[in-house]
This record gives structure tokens, C-alpha cells and sequence, in this order.
């Protein structure tokens, strides 16, 4: 996955940003937050049965020149390789996705995040969760309450392990389980393929977007319900009833320059795949 041809100008045009380039946190936190709500956390190709090519040509062409947006291996690559040519010492990682299960609930690393090396010391940088994606870069550091545009989040250490909490209204709810162990893009490739293709995938099943507002609101889209979580925690539901209200939250709400016909043949696929009832607990 070169990053040699990665276009600095052509992201940071498609995120909006026009603050400083210097590879500051202040920087980092600018970028995080230009990102996240401009680029929609979504994995409508895998549900297509497409499974996201990682290289970066490939990101380019969808999520920047094709205005689309991706799940975490192609949101927190691209966001990499645009740190990288900023001049940001990276390190890769993976994390385990507890939303929803008990923090200690045995799981995969099937999440991938980004440690940025600062002078200030190390940051977490993931601009690919999703419903609950930081952000905000957070500083690596147990029980220490950080602010982000939306929720507090903190870490709490389990073992070797750091556990990422939200606070959500009155209570604090954890994310995933961060292992800090330096992983190769190969892993992120295999994991990929695994999301992408396995029979079991929430993906192949589910249209799933979700995407931060600027206002400290987020938007969840889990099949038919679309949520609106505002600041103080608390969701308002909407239920999709036809093909015209998915056509206006997919490209309206979030910005996805899909084809009628990709969203026709998205819906077809999630009324014969999609389990009825309350959405995965990763996208409550």
C-alpha cells in the first residue's frame, strides 16, 4: 500500500480544511475534525458484494474524487497516508470492538486505529468507528477525562490493553480495546477479507453509515432506523418506509455520490439478507 502517490492537495480540499500543515496536535486535532464530518463512516460496497480494495490509488478514486466514504480500513488509511505526508510519525494498531458486550468480552482485532507520535506524547487518531468514532485526537493516558466536538471520552487500562469509554448522558460506555502492538498492513488486508467476504459480516447484510455533525449531534444509519443523538446523549429514532427517503438520507444526509441503481441493488440485498429486529450492537 505505497503512500508515494497519495494527492496532500485533493484530501484536504475534499475534507474542507484550510488551517496550518505543520505536524502539530493542534493540526492533528483540525484534521481529525474536518474528516470525520466530511468523509461518512459507510460500507454500502461490501453489501454490494464489492470488498474495499485497501491501496491508496484505490481510496483516492472512492473517497476523495468519487465522494463516497468507507468503513475503518479505508478511512484510517487514507487518514494515515494524508498524516504521513504532513510529516506525522505513525504507528499502526488494531483494536477489539466491545460496543455493546462486556468489556471483557473475548474479541478480534478486527478494528484498525492510528497512534500518533508527538512531542506532547502518543495520540490516539481513528477517524473510522463509526457511530462513535472520536473526534478528537485523544492522549494515550489512563483516567483522564478528555473533551472531543461531541462526547468525553477517556481510557481505562485492562491488562495490557486500553480500553476507549464514552460518556453517553449519565454513564460511561466502552468502545473497543486498543493493542498496542505494531501491526503490517498485510494484517489489516486479512482482516479486510474476513469483514468483507464472511458470510457472517454485519456488513454484507445491513446498510450502515454514520456520521458526525458538526453541532455535537451524529447520525446512525442501521437499515431502516436513522438516529440523531444530540450532545446531552439522548436519540431521536426515524423509520425509513421507501426507497425515496433512502435516496435522500444516503446522498442528501450523507453526501454519497451513489448511482440510483447501486442504491436500488443495496436495498434488494438488505431486504433478503437483513435479520429482522434491533440493529448489531456495534451500531446501537
Amino acid at each position: 500500500m505505497t503512500e508515494e502517490t497519495f494527492d496532500q492537495a485533493a484530501w484536504l480540499a475534499r475534507i474542507g480544511y484550510r488551517g496550518a500543515v505543520t505536524p502539530t496536535i493542534k493540526t492533528l486535532q483540525g484534521l481529525i475534525a474536518a474528516h470525520s464530518s466530511a468523509i461518512t463512516y459507510e460500507s454500502i460496497d461490501i453489501l454490494l458484494d464489492r470488498p474495499p480494495r485497501l491501496d491508496i490509488a484505490s481510496l483516492q478514486a472512492k473517497m476523495i474524487e468519487g465522494g463516497r466514504g468507507g468503513y475503518c480500513f479505508e478511512q484510517n488509511i487514507l487518514f494515515r497516508a494524508g498524516l504521513r505526508s504532513l510529516g506525522y510519525d505513525i504507528t499502526s494498531l488494531q483494536a477489539r470492538v466491545v460496543r455493546g458486550l462486556d468489556i471483557d468480552a473475548p474479541r478480534p482485532m478486527l478494528h484498525m486505529v492510528l497512534q500518533v507520535n508527538l512531542p506532547e506524547g502518543p495520540y490516539l487518531a481513528d477517524v473510522g468507528f463509526g457511530n462513535l468514532a472520536p473526534t478528537a485526537a485523544l492522549r494515550m493516558e489512563t483516567d483522564m477525562t478528555q473533551p472531543t466536538p461531541h462526547e468525553p471520552m477517556r481510557f481505562i487500562a485492562m491488562g495490557e490493553e486500553l480500553v476507549l469509554q464514552s460518556w453517553l448522558g449519565d454513564h460511561w460506555e466502552h468502545i473497543y480495546r486498543v493493542v498496542r502492538l505494531p501491526r503490517f498492513d498485510a494484517e489489516y488486508e486479512i482482516c479486510n477479507w474476513f469483514t468483507g467476504t464472511h458470510p457472517g459480516s454485519p456488513y454484507r447484510a445491513n446498510i450502515i453509515a454514520a456520521l458526525p455533525g458538526r453541532d455535537a449531534t451524529r447520525f446512525t444509519l442501521f437499515n431502516r432506523r436513522l438516529k440523531t443523538r444530540g450532545a446531552s446523549g439522548e436519540a431521536e429514532l426515524r423509520m425509513l418506509t421507501d426507497d425515496a427517503e433512502f435516496y435522500d438520507v444516503l446522498t442528501v444526509l450523507f453526501g454519497l455520490r451513489m448511482t440510483d441503481g447501486d442504491i436500488r441493488r443495496a436495498l434488494t440485498n438488505m431486504r433478503e439478507r437483513a435479520a429482522a429486529g434491533p440493529p448489531h450492537p456495534f451500531f446501537a
